[in-house]
């Protein structure tokens, strides 16, 4: 008997959980209602039975309990029970298994006026590529991939020239608009989740799958990827932001081309020196850095990481914490550069510079300014942070710190200890990073966590500042002078 009563009570409270909890389905925010009237229809059917078969448990256990006087009967079988329970079982299972099938139906036939969006999903980051002007992706193969070309686009299809790519994790989409995803990898098996969609599939190395879905509430939505993809599988985050016609306007007018990303094709280097007139007043005319100015040296830096800081810069996604005194003065600096085309003539014209200091035009640079980048900080112990370089910061920015393109991790190796120091605390503190575009920066602020002080932190920088093997040479040569 109190067996019995046990199982009631733990049938009641399950039933109750599952109406009470406030752990349940996210908002929906597409046009799949679908899924949650399938889903709500499994619940009533697994749920029913679960109650049933448990009450019946309980039935049982009360009616034929133990008495002195009872003996007990041998029924092999009962043809009567078992077409009851044939018919109520094949019932209940076509009642959650035809729906499905018809909601399928609809996940694997888009309608004829969806925009079809390419997410190619990498170890561990994403990026997406648009139909440009011609509504009409390009042609793509893996042996086009490159550190200029990640999404691997045929630079001879004409049709791919006006794609437009994002190389950062953060997708926009239009609301009411009806949009096709299609689904590549480059390496292993990833999964594409945008839980308010409610429609998910997975990426399989060597084929595009895809799935479609129609956004109708305006907000930002995390993307997920539910396959386990190796180590850094917790961090592939991205986000989806679904934004009204003239927010989308505004921010897919600001998103390059894939012509405007090869450099080679569309860099004006007379345009950009000019653009940089405005950046060499602190951060020097050969891109040399000035700490005075908290300006870090930009000679050297990758083009990418410099590329995705400037449009940061200019959306508000860096520069616009109140703590952020350098970054508040930055951000108005990247105003300046009006578009994409804008922002890849100054960097490739960075990329042209020498990042050593004109003695001869400033005597008043010492020559401890001139070694200061290339040492390790003098309050740092290197041999303290090389484990936790190589289980944290190695994993996406290399062993020897020397960036990894896949990844969009930019090089450390060669950055000033001073500024590699200010942002490991920037992104510590919540200074960078806390914006919700900037899922980069968010990663970052997870690591930085693993730096408990900022002791700690002077040595992972002493640490880093080892791994570069071309210090020498700009050490020297501001000796001599």
């Amino acid at each position: 008997m109190l067996i019995a009563i046990i199982l009631l009570i733990l049938v009641l409270g399950t039933v109750a959980f599952h109406f009470l909890s406030p752990w349940y389905f996210t908002p929906i925010a597409s046009n799949w209602s679908s899924m949650d009237d399938t889903i709500t229809l499994t619940f009533v059917v697994t749920g029913l039975g679960f109650v049933l078969v448990n009450v019946f448990i309980a039935y049982c256990l009360i009616k034929f309990r133990h008495k002195p006087d009872r003996r007990a009967e041998y029924e092999p079988e009962s043809i009567k029970m078992e077409t009851w329970l044939t018919i109520g079982t094949t019932v209940a299972i076509s009642a959650m298994l035809a729906p499905g099938l018809l909601v399928w139906a609809d996940v694997v036939t888009p309608p004829d006026d969806a925009t079809e969006i390419e997410v190619l999903a990498r170890q561990w980051n994403w990026s997406y590529r648009l139909p440009g002007e011609d509504g009409q992706l390009g042609a793509v193969a893996v042996s086009h991939t490159s550190s200029d070309n990640p999404l691997g686009i045929d630079p001879s299809d004409p049709l791919g020239q006006d794609d437009i790519v994002i190389y950062d994790p953060v997708l926009h989409l239009k609301v009411d608009e009806a949009v096709t995803f299609l689904l590549r990898s480059n390496d292993v098996l990833h999964n594409f989740t945008v839980p308010q969609f409610r429609v998910k599939m997975d990426f399989v190395p060597g084929q595009v799958s895809y799935i479609w879905a129609e956004p109708n509430e305006v907000g930002s939505y995390d993307l997920l990827c539910e396959e386990l993809c190796g180590v850094g599988h917790y961090a592939m985050r991205g986000r989806v932001i679904v934004d009204s016609d003239e927010s989308y306007a505004a921010w897919i007018a600001d998103q390059p081309t894939f012509a405007e990303t090869q450099v080679e094709l569309n860099t004006n280097l007379m345009a950009g020196e000019s653009s940089y007139a405005v950046c060499s007043s602190c951060h020097g005319v050969n891109g040399e850095g000035n700490k005075a100015m908290h300006a870090p040296g930009l000679a050297g830096m990758d083009a990418e990481y410099m590329r995705r800081q400037l449009r940061h810069f200019k959306r508000g996604v860096r520069g616009a914490d109140e703590s952020d005194t350098w970054g508040r003065t930055m951000a108005p600096m990247a105003m300046m550069l009006a578009d994409a085309s804008a922002i890849n003539n100054v960097v490739s014209y960075i990329g042209t510079l020498s990042g050593q200091h004109d003695f001869n035009a400033d005597t008043s640079y010492g020559l401890s300014q001139a070694v200061a980048r290339f040492e390790p900080s003098a309050s740092g112990d290197p041999s303290k942070s090389a484990a936790l370089y190589g289980s944290t910061c190695g994993e996406c920015h290399g062993a020897s710190g020397e960036g990894v393109w896949t990844v969009n991790a930019p090089a450390l190796a060669g950055l000033e200890g001073w500024y590699l120091a200010e942002q490991i605390k920037n992104f510590r503190d919540g200074v960078r990073g806390r914006h919700a575009d900037d899922l980069y920066g968010l990663q970052m602020g997870l690591v930085s966590n693993t730096m408990t002080d900022d002791q700690a932190i002077e040595d992972m920088v002493a640490y880093i500042t080892t791994l570069d093997k071309n210090l020498e040479a700009p050490v020297k040569l501001a000796q001599q002078r």
